[in-house]
């Protein structure tokens, strides 16, 4: 099937049901978020100079690997306890893993999740599908396995990686993904069987049984069968699609002139992401900018406080105004970018974490770090070190990030790291579930819901909302509470009207209210603890 020929069944299997309820979690009319994902920007934002992305219209999808070379083992759906968002292809290590589409590398390397978790190393290319933004991600290969660089063009048949056996794999194979509206954008995985047959023909070149669940044969009538939804999107125009390292900021976490730029400087080199200059930013001037943003005490000027002797190396025109002002959003930005590459190498090789050994070069210089081999002793850069680190999670794109895959023990902690893999995702009053979000976010009895699923393997489902929730498990006195115990609050005549996870330490994971992110703040008063694993 070609993509032209696939078109109007892709809107409508591409589609999610968004589930509008009763939620505990807040009073009022729901919530239900704007849907502007549809079209591929000619521009990866609206701002002068920050880009001349554009994506040219892909040929016809071809198989992500040779015909015969792999074997289909598991497809899309629910799958143990939680839902496989892709098929799986299995074949030796070193199997050529090709383009699907014709795009733009905008990730390449790891998830952010860590050696032996989920994907551990993954391939995001973004495309053009007659004018839709399309997603297919690859993953589970080793590091060595990647051919290909963010940025990079590809084109169908390209060979961009090989199959590896990274992360929470079962053995060799290649987990590929299909994503409407963007991966990285909160957009919507669908079947790639439905769009590309022939990966459930890759039994050793036999097409599949009748009985075969993906078949596509089994998919239904796309014309008849399947009924007209909204489809979950993130609010973000799809900001960042196309452009590497672009979809790794959170949707509105930065003042709105700023985020094209912070989008396009996550893209100067892999090390120095969008939420880690996000972060920078608002500890060096709490994005205040222009030509009455106040300057430091030492002269530091501009939103990124760049002293004029370095601004005269690393400020350049980036806004092309014909001006190098450092007050201005766009050189600012993109010269801190710049800079903190720079920097990056400058300190390589220096014992330590090599983003809290560039932040201390910003600010206390790169040779106090060379010559204290380490964040100097000094008690303003440390405290500069350690509030940005911290504060750099808030910035992250939950999307950007492979999912969250349960241990096999399934103990009660993993609930709290389910939850923190969606830090930042958007309150969507009625949103997620046991598959994850809904709507381009969760409510705070929709996190609980997917947290507890997620972390024990499927073995817990809660019921839907708060009130339901406190039904299930034992209670607990709060001051015994442990991580991965439900905390319940906002008491009223029909019983709690919040949730969230406790996370240690009086603190808990929780989606507050309509306006707010997934977030983790300390317990409100009058909460009490059910533990429910």
């Amino acid at each position: 099937m070609t993509i032209h020929g696939a078109g109007k069944a892709l809107l409508l299997s591409g589609a999610a049901v968004i589930t509008v309820g009763i939620s505990a979690c807040t009073t009022g009319t729901p919530v239900i978020p704007h849907d502007p994902c549809r079209t591929v920007p000619i521009r990866d934002n609206n701002a002068a100079g920050t880009s001349d992305l554009q994506l040219r219209v892909s040929g016809p999808i071809q198989l992500p690997v040779h015909p015969g070379t792999t074997t289909h083992t598991s497809g899309f759906g629910p799958r143990w306890g939680t839902h496989h968002h892709g098929d799986d292809l299995a074949g030796p290590v070193g199997t050529p893993i090709l383009a699907a589409l014709d795009g733009i590398v905008v990730a390449a390397g790891s998830t952010g999740e860590g050696p032996g978790v989920g994907f551990e190393n993954w391939v995001i290319i973004d495309s053009n599908v007659d004018g839709s933004p399309v997603s297919t991600v690859y993953g589970h290969m080793f590091t060595a396995g990647i051919h290909v660089t963010p940025g990079q063009h590809v084109a169908a048949g390209d060979h961009i990686a090989d199959i590896g056996n990274a992360g929470s794999s079962t053995g060799p194979h290649l987990h590929f993904e299909y994503w409407q509206g963007g991966r990285l954008q909160g957009g919507t995985p669908i079947d790639p069987v439905t769009v590309l047959p022939e990966i459930a023909r890759q039994n050793g070149g036999a097409p599949p049984s009748v009985e075969d669940p993906h078949d596509s044969n089994n998919h239904g009538d796309q014309d008849s069968n399947v009924q007209l939804v909204a489809t979950s999107r993130s609010t973000a125009d799809c900001s960042g699609f196309g452009v590497a390292g672009g979809g790794n900021l959170a949707f509105g976490t930065v003042p709105a002139e700023f985020e094209p730029w912070l989008r396009r400087a996550g893209g100067v080199c892999p090390e120095i992401d969008s939420p880690l200059l996000a972060a920078q930013l608002q500890q060096e001037n709490n994005f205040r900018y222009g030509p009455n943003a106040p300057s430091s005490p030492s002269g530091a000027i501009g939103p990124a406080q760049f002293m004029p002797g370095t601004w005269v190396t690393w400020g350049k025109d980036y806004d092309g105004d014909g001006t190098v002002d450092p007050n201005s959003i766009g050189d600012a930005v993109m010269s801190q970018a710049h800079f903190m590459c720079a920097l990056h190498q400058d300190v390589a090789g220096t014992p330590g974490d090599p983003i809290e050994l560039t932040l201390a070069a910003y600010n206390a210089g790169p040779g106090a770090v060379l010559l204290h081999r380490g964040i100097p002793p000094y008690a303003e850069t440390q405290n500069y070190v350690a509030k940005i680190t911290a504060a750099r999670a808030a910035f992250t794109n939950p999307n950007s990030r492979g999912r969250f895959t349960p241990k096999a023990s399934s103990d009660n902690s993993q609930v709290v790291a389910a939850a923190r893999e969606y830090l930042g995702s958007p309150y969507v009053w009625g949103g997620g579930g046991i598959a994850g979000p809904s709507g381009g976010g969760f409510d705070c009895s929709g996190l609980t819901s997917f947290a507890v699923h997620a972390a024990s393997a499927g073995t817990v489902t809660l019921p839907r909302t708060s009130e339901q929730q406190w039904s299930v498990g034992v209670e607990i006195p709060i001051a015994q509470a442990q991580p991965g115990d439900l905390v319940f609050g906002n008491w009223g005549p029909n019983g709690p009207g919040h949730v969230g996870i406790y996370s240690g330490n009086d603190q808990m994971v929780h989606a507050p209210t309509t306006g707010g992110v997934v977030t983790e703040a300390p317990l409100q008063a009058g909460m009490k603890a059910r533990r429910v694993m």
